[in-house]
C-alpha cells in the first residue's frame, strides 16, 4: 500500500487514488505540508539531475565526435558533424553521410537536399527545431561524397547507437539505399526495403525507409512515393503511440 505521505504527494499534484476502505480507526495524523512540499522538491530534483546527465552525455559525445580519429576520414573532413534538432525527441531522420556543405557548416542536410527534406518532413508536421532530430551513419564526409566503406560504417556505428540511446525514438526514418542498408544490415534494394516496419539495434525501434532527398532531386517523378512513405511512416507513429501498430502498409 502507498504511504501516507505518497498519497498526500500524489494528491496534491491533482492524481486521484482509489483506496479500499477499511475499519474505523482512530485518524492518523497526517505528515506537514512542509513534508510534502520537501518530498515534490527531491523530486523535482531528480529530473534536473538526470536532465543535467544527459546534457552532459550529449557535450561528452559531440566532443568525443568532433576529435574522432577512429578511421581515415579524419584526414579530410573539415569537422565531425553530430547532428541536430532538440535532444530529445520521437523522430530520428538518418542519412548517410554528410556533405560538402554539412561538412562546411557543422550541420546534416543544410543543402538543396536538406531544404527538400525539410519540406517533406513539414507536411507530415515535422521541424528540425522542435520535434525531429537528423543525423547520419557516418559523423565524417567521405571524400567526393563516395559511398561509406563498411570500416568506416563500424567506427561511426556506435556514435548513432549512443545518440538512440539519449534520444530514445519512437521511431526511425532512413532516408536513402545507403543509410537503410547500413542500419539493417542488408543488401536489398530500396524497393524492397519500403513499405513495411524493420526494427533497429537493442531497442528494437520500429524503422521505416524512403528515398534520399537528393534523389528525389535528380528524379522527381518518384517524390509521390516518398509522399507515400512519409504518410506511412506517420501512420506507424500514429500507432505506436496508441500501441495499435501491426508494422503493415494499410
Amino acid at each position: 500500500m502507498l504511504s501516507l505521505r505518497r498519497r498526500q504527494y500524489l494528491e496534491a499534484i491533482g492524481i486521484d487514488l482509489w483506496v479500499a476502505r477499511a475499519p474505523a480507526t482512530e485518524p492518523a495524523a497526517l505528515p506537514p505540508p512542509a513534508s510534502v512540499a520537501a518530498e515534490a522538491a527531491s523530486v523535482a530534483a531528480e529530473a534536473a539531475s538526470v536532465a543535467a546527465d544527459a546534457d552532459t552525455s550529449w557535450q561528452r559525445l559531440l566532443d568525443e565526435v568532433r576529435a574522432c580519429r577512429l578511421c581515415p576520414l579524419h584526414a579530410t573532413r573539415t569537422q565531425g558533424v553530430l547532428g541536430v534538432g532538440p535532444k530529445r525527441a520521437d523522430w530520428l531522420v538518418i542519412g548517410e553521410a554528410p556533405g560538402a556543405e554539412e561538412d562546411r557548416r557543422g550541420e546534416p542536410f543544410v543543402g538543396a537536399a536538406g531544404q527538400l527534406l525539410d519540406a517533406m518532413l513539414r507536411a507530415i508536421g515535422l521541424d528540425r527545431r522542435t520535434n525531429v532530430y537528423i543525423a547520419n551513419v557516418l559523423k565524417s564526409r567521405p571524400p567526393n561524397n563516395r559511398d561509406p566503406k563498411p570500416e568506416e560504417v563500424e567506427a561511426c556505428l556506435p556514435y548513432l547507437i549512443r545518440q538512440i540511446g539519449l534520444l530514445q525514438p519512437k521511431i526511425m526514418l532512413a532516408v536513402g539505399r545507403i543509410a537503410a542498408q547500413n542500419l539493417l544490415a542488408t543488401d536489398a534494394p530500396l524497393g524492397r526495403l519500403r513499405g513495411r516496419v524493420h526494427h533497429f539495434g537493442e531497442f528494437q525501434t520500429p524503422l521505416v525507409v524512403t528515398y534520399h532527398p537528393a534523389y528525389l532531386l535528380r528524379t522527381p517523378a518518384d517524390k509521390r512515393k516518398a509522399w507515400e512513405d512519409l504518410k506511412y511512416a506517420r501512420s506507424v507513429y500514429q500507432q505506436l503511440t496508441q500501441g495499435t501498430a501491426d508494422g503493415h502498409r494499410s
